[in-house]
């Protein structure tokens, strides 16, 4: 999708604290978010205030300013601050950077605000950069007690149970980068060289002891190890001197530590290319305007005194995100009806031709920006709608056809009706003249374009109501026999039919085309409805793999650490993913079928000229997924 996005020359304010300390999402930032209908990916930074952590997001904008920096111990960043830039590497997408607010601002002085924070930029990132100094110990993970602490803020289902599995989280938590600043040691163990990746996985081995001491070190690990996959580390040098670091915003690359600028552009192109678009339950893409919709979702919640439920919040967006997907296609299509036909067409197929074009636009918007429309009620309310908007420009087709024929024949006829006026048929010989004058007349108007779907009826109607006149004329021609009169009239009453006829067949082509428009209707909605039930069925599969490698990772990196316990405890878990992935498999054709179904039935009440064909088109669609 190319999609809009909107221009921001700097940060803004996304999420703040009001008056009674209470969250609160800004206003004007929820306003940019609405006009961003690309995809985003999402990039979120935490950390201990006063460790750099704004620096790295502006490098991520590509701008020296912007985030506020700061070089004293007071923390500068407050709350949760975005800046909407363009994706350097993804051309229809928007790198959305988020910048929190310092934990443990001694200042501030508030553990539960900066749980809540944590939690936010874990909700709403697709990737999770975690920012500390110096180097990644017992003290670095005790300081980031906040992860143990996540699912005390965050609910999968509304129904949890404690000890809900961890699988359940990786679905919607984002990857996680652990960036080192200020690194002194050298990336070695036993004297041999590791990545900085191997650093951190070295950093989160577990005890095998079990006492208190030994499960207050692992807790801190186990976390990480179990709700972010997949994990990255990046480590940097000390940027430059104690005079320089304290105008940081002043410097370019050429005043900074070589391998500071390298590590940096390192880290950069890691988020460039292996961020992820930020995603819900099942692979559902996020836009920038869903994203502002999560974001209220959530605050709100906590607002309230709830925990924020990542179910609901899907639920809930799903009403808000469906209804405007209905109106979005609903005005797309209006718009394009308006620019595109000329009214009156010249045949019913002229305007069916554009309303196909608009109307597959429509559901595709639908499509694109709906979720969870399970029993296809949205779905189905949209075609109504669209049918009900094409109901009413055929009725204006047909009156402005009206009108136009109306004109054509007042002005074509109008020597005709003049003769009538002063009598000049009412002579010997006048009907035949009557005859070809009409003749004449009906030619030329046959003839003429822009007299649109209604040309023959309106012509049937006027030459209805002049039959009486030629009856008369007829009568009063002393220059014929009673036997031609009597010829004559057959003739006209031969005529009458014939233009009866046509009339009627004009008509029939219209219905026949808009029994035909009915269902290439229902026919374009059930494919483009299967064409995402395919996405979504692989979109559920690819999710299911991701996961159960993630768990099939951990067990073997519990096995290879010796804690067999632990990993026999873990297959469980990778049991029951693998069965629900079957599950998924197994059920995937009873629901495709009973969605099939649900549309067919529901159609025929406002589109009667379909014939649903739901066997046929499920089975055309097993076909291509299996």
């Amino acid at each position: 999708m190319a999609g809009q996005r909107v221009p921001m020359k700097e940060p803004v304010c996304l999420i703040e604290n009001d008056s009674d300390g209470k969250l609160r999402v800004v206003r004007s930032a929820l306003d940019i978010l609405d006009q961003i209908d690309q995809h985003v990916v999402v990039v979120a930074v935490v950390g201990l205030y006063r460790t750099g952590k704004s620096y790295l997001m502006n490098k991520l904008a590509g701008e020296r300013k912007g985030f506020a920096l700061g070089a004293t111990i007071q923390s500068k960043t407050k709350g949760i601050w975005m800046w909407c830039v363009p994706h350097p590497e993804k051309r229809d997408h928007t790198l959305v950077l988020l910048d929190t607010e310092g934990l443990g601002d001694v200042e501030k002085g508030d553990e539960k605000n900066d749980n809540w924070i944590f939690s936010l930029a874990v909700l709403l990132s697709s990737t999770l950069v975690y920012n500390s100094m110096g180097t990644i110990d017992n003290n670095a993970l005790e300081k980031l007690h906040y992860v143990t602490e996540l699912t005390e803020h965050i609910k999968v289902k509304s129904n949890q149970r404690d000890g809900e599995e961890s699988s359940e989280y990786l679905r919607y938590f984002p990857s996680f980068v652990w960036t080192v600043r200020d690194f002194t040691l050298t990336l070695e163990v036993d004297g041999r060289p590791i990545t900085a990746n191997e650093y951190l996985e070295n950093a989160l081995k577990l005890r095998t002891g079990h006492s208190k001491k030994d499960q207050a070190y692992n807790l801190p690990r186990s976390c990480l190890r179990n709700y972010f996959s997949p994990r990255w580390c990046f480590v940097f040098e000390r940027p430059a001197s104690g005079d320089k670091m304290r105008r940081m915003e002043e410097l370019t690359d050429a005043d900074l530590e070589p391998a500071f600028v390298e590590q940096a552009k390192e880290f950069c192109d890691h988020v460039f290319n292996e961020a992820k678009t930020k995603t819900l339950k099942q692979g559902l893409k996020v836009t920038g305007r869903l994203l502002g919709n999560l974001a209220e979702t959530y605050v709100s919640a906590i607002r309230s005194g709830q925990i924020p439920c990542l179910d609901n919040a899907v639920l809930a967006l799903a009403q808000i995100e469906n209804s405007s997907a209905i109106e979005r296609a609903r005005a797309h299509y209006q718009k394009g009806m308006a620019d595109w036909v000329a009214f009156p067409t010249e045949t019913q197929e002229e305007l069916s031709e554009v309303h196909a074009v608009m109307e597959k636009e429509a559901v595709a918007i639908f499509i694109n920006n709906s979720f969870k429309d399970e029993d296809q009620k949205y779905q189905l309310e949209l075609m109504k709608l669209l049918q009900e908007e094409y109901e009413k420009i055929c009725e204006r087709n047909y009156k402005e056809s009206q009108k136009a024929c109306e004109s054509k024949i007042e002005c074509i006829f109008a020597p005709l009706e003049e003769k009538i006026r002063d009598v000049s048929y009412m002579t010997p010989g006048g009907y035949k003249e009557y005859c070809n004058d009409l003749k004449l007349a009906t030619s030329e108007y046959r003839s003429e374009g822009g007299r649109g779907v209604k040309a023959e009826e309106v012509l049937k109607e006027y030459l209805e109501r002049k039959a009486s006149i030629g009856q008369t004329i007829l009568s009063a021609d002393q220059s014929l026999t009673e036997a031609e009169q009597r010829a004559e009239a057959k003739q006209a009453r031969r005529e009458d039919s014939e233009r009866e006829n046509r009339a009627m067949e004009e008509q029939l082509v219209v219905q026949e085309r808009l029994r035909a428009d009915q269902q290439r209707t229902y026919e374009e909605n059930v494919n483009q409805l299967m064409e995402r039930m395919e996405r979504d069925s692989r979109n559920a599969i690819a999710e299911h793999d991701r996961v159960l490698q993630a768990r099939l990772k951990e067990q073997s990196d519990l096995l290879q650490q010796g804690f067999d316990d632990k990993a026999s405890q873990m297959q469980r878990e990778i049991d029951a993913l693998k069965g629900a992935k079957a599950q998924e498999v197994e059920n995937r054709p009873s629901f495709i079928s009973k969605a099939l179904d649900t549309v067919g039935t529901a159609a025929t009440m406002f589109l009667p000229g379909i014939f649903p064909n739901i066997g046929g088109m499920a089975l055309k669609f097993f076909s291509k997924l299996f």
